[in-house]
């Protein structure tokens, strides 16, 4: 119901200016005439608003349903040339229509008498009128779709820009190092032998981190071996109370997962859970059709900091940028579990992240200069086609058509020019780009 009263209020919106304009273009020629009256332009008015508000929903309705079946690939030459002989087609029966009620419907005319009345000088304004106008529906949604795409692919590179943010963010929990360095401090005092070996754990460990963290895939067998020592410095806080089954190598040397994510499922699976000498926390790493799983029995705290979940979330999301496989997490009631995907891709996604950059820089220029080659090509057509016009005006009658298709496709060459050259005298050449960072920070 509301998008017809939308089309509803934009018809009748188009059809008075239509009417208002016509009218003004009469009085400044001086041909409205001594019996022009305020009851006969009321008369002429919802005339003119019966043929407004037909041309204006068959035709609004049939680009409505050529950009829902074609969308973009509506503006190829010979798709483009179907819809607007669609319009000339439909406008047609319109304006055939819009004639049977007035004459037939409104003054009783008979339907016999009115088919013999019928003829091309009634139809031309009209048509030329409703062409004018789909013209500029079709340049506005072009115009339309072209913003939103470019919002779309911002929205992308920004997202996934973001993701990766998260995902460095997040990569070693803070707390994990405040922890670390509590225990250092302890095993200093009590222990310097082990204080040196935990130091050097956790050096290696933090070395790792800064090697992978500008990575999107590491080998399993890296993760493997970072994992052995990230639990050497768990064991080194919890002793014996951690027990780690984990293989030494994986069955594919190629397979590859997202950096850290192993460190992140093992921290938290000591965060949430009892890790004492009468319960110990048992975890499983093992291979299973294709992904690598970490386990783990549940015996969770009774007090515990609610979960944020961002641990599991920034795995999930990095995985989501890189594959369709999904992070599979599984609980039950007393086992824990989580599938990681092995991959095996070459490319990381930075490099293919890049390289979509360049290719769309590359295509933004060639459309760039397409789009400048077409306005040329729009303008000398214009400066060309609109004298003869003139002339073919001049010398068939003295109503002033010409003025319709002057004014409607001059504009539409003016915002062919604006939009090729990026120029915008009503919000300024930076006008685009703060909209784009507007929509884009718009969380709803």
């Amino acid at each position: 119901m509301r998008p017809f009263l939308k089309h509803l209020g934009r018809s009748l919106f188009i059809g008075t200016c239509i009417y208002i304009i016509v009218l003004g273009i009469y009085y400044v020629l001086g041909d409205l005439g001594n019996e022009f009256s305020l009851e006969t332009a009321w008369t002429q008015y919802w005339h003119n608003m019966i043929y407004a508000l037909i041309l204006y929903f068959i035709n609004a309705y049939w680009i409505q349903y050529l950009l829902d079946n074609y969308k973009s690939s509506l503006f190829t030459i010979k798709r483009f040339l179907i819809a607007i002989s669609g319009n000339i087609l439909l406008s047609l029966v319109a304006i055939f229509i819009s004639e049977l009620i007035l004459s037939v419907g409104i003054y009783n005319v008979p339907f016999s008498d009115f088919l013999h009345d019928q003829n091309f000088k009634g139809y031309k304004y009209s048509m030329l009128i409703a062409i004018v106008i789909s013209l500029v529906f079709y340049a506005i949604w072009y115009y339309k779709y072209r913003q939103e795409n470019k919002v779309k692919e911002q929205k992308i590179i920004a997202g996934t820009a973001s993701a990766k943010f998260d995902a460095l963010k997040n990569q070693l929990d803070p707390h994990f190092l405040f922890n670390s360095l509590n225990v250092l401090t302890s095993l200093i005092e009590e222990d310097p032998y082990q204080a040196q070996k935990f130091t050097t754990s956790l050096s290696k460990v933090y070395r790792y981190v800064l090697e992978q963290k500008n990575k999107d895939l590491v080998s399993v067998d890296e993760e493997l071996n970072f994992a052995k020592t990230y639990i050497k410095l768990l064991k080194m806080r919890f002793e014996d109370s951690i027990i780690l089954d984990i293989p030494d190598s994986c069955s594919d040397p190629e397979a590859k997962i997202v950096p850290l994510s192993l460190q992140l499922l093992l921290e938290n699976a000591v965060k949430h859970n009892v890790v004492t000498a009468d319960k110990p926390l048992s975890i499983r790493v093992f291979e299973e059709e294709g992904n690598l799983c970490v386990s783990n029995n549940i015996q969770e705290k009774r007090v515990v900091k609610k979960s944020s979940g961002v641990g599991l979330v920034n795995i999930q999301e990095r995985y989501g940028i890189l594959t369709d496989r999904r992070v599979v997490i599984d609980k039950a009631a007393s086992v824990f579990s989580v599938q990681l995907p092995m991959l095996t891709k070459k490319v990381t996604v930075m490099e293919e992240q890049e390289s979509y950059i360049e290719d769309k820089r590359y295509q933004k220029a060639k459309e760039r200069v397409e789009a400048i080659k077409g306005f040329y090509g729009n303008l000398i057509a214009y400066c060309i086609i609109i004298p003869m016009l003139a002339i073919l005006n001049y010398n068939t009658t003295s109503f002033p058509w010409i003025i319709f298709p002057t004014l409607g496709w001059g504009f539409g060459v003016v915002v062919h020019g604006m939009e090729a050259f990026g120029y915008n005298p009503l919000w300024g050449k930076n006008w685009e780009e703060r909209k784009l960072r507007e929509y884009m920070e718009d969380k709803e």
